[in-house]
């Protein structure tokens, strides 16, 4: 296992700055190796580079170059103002009906991997992320913004809201298979 790919590869997906102790928990390595890694990463990110790592204390990101935020900002409201893909709302779907909902349970219900989904979602106002008791990665609901955008005052109002929450729709009786 090359330590320093997992790590990018960890810090490409995430959503949100991540201490070094959460990096190194999820991953079951020592603090120090994935401190190694985060210097080997520092490195490799230099001033032309496109992509910087941001080190804030104990957190860690990978951000856009900041002297890029003007082509960065052009591209996205481009970007986002296009219509949802078919892939976007069937995410929305789920975060709306069984929020709320960690990606892991999302993916799961969906089949494929939702990181870039989400993050876009998040981006455009559709979604909230927040960190929850009961789970160990951070959760997501539907935003206000999106219930304002689908003319709702609650949640309560989608379609089928209650079944579908509660998956008495999903649910299916046990049988013996033989």
């Amino acid at each position: 296992m090359d330590i320093i790919s997992v790590v990018e590869s960890v810090l490409f997906v995430a959503s949100k700055p991540l201490t070094v102790v959460k990096i190194a928990k999820s991953l079951d390595l020592e603090k120090a190796k994935v401190e190694e890694a985060l210097n080997s990463l520092e490195n490799k990110y230099t001033a032309i580079s496109g992509i910087h790592l941001v080190k804030i204390g104990d957190n860690v990101q990978l951000v856009s170059n900041s002297e890029n935020t003007e082509f960065v900002e052009k591209f996205t409201k481009t970007e986002f103002k296009e219509d949802l893909t078919k892939a976007q709302l069937e995410t929305l779907t789920v975060v709306a009906y069984r929020g709320p909902i960690t990606r892991a349970e999302i993916e799961n219900i969906r089949g494929v991997n939702c990181s870039i989904i989400l993050r876009n979602l998040l981006i455009r106002g559709l979604i909230n992320e927040f960190e929850d008791q009961e789970h160990i990665l951070p959760v997501y609901e539907l935003s206000i913004e999106a219930l304002r955008f689908l003319g709702l005052s609650s949640i309560l109002e989608l379609p089928d809201y209650e079944s579908l929450h509660n998956k008495e729709l999903l649910n299916v009786p046990d049988t013996e298979i033989d």
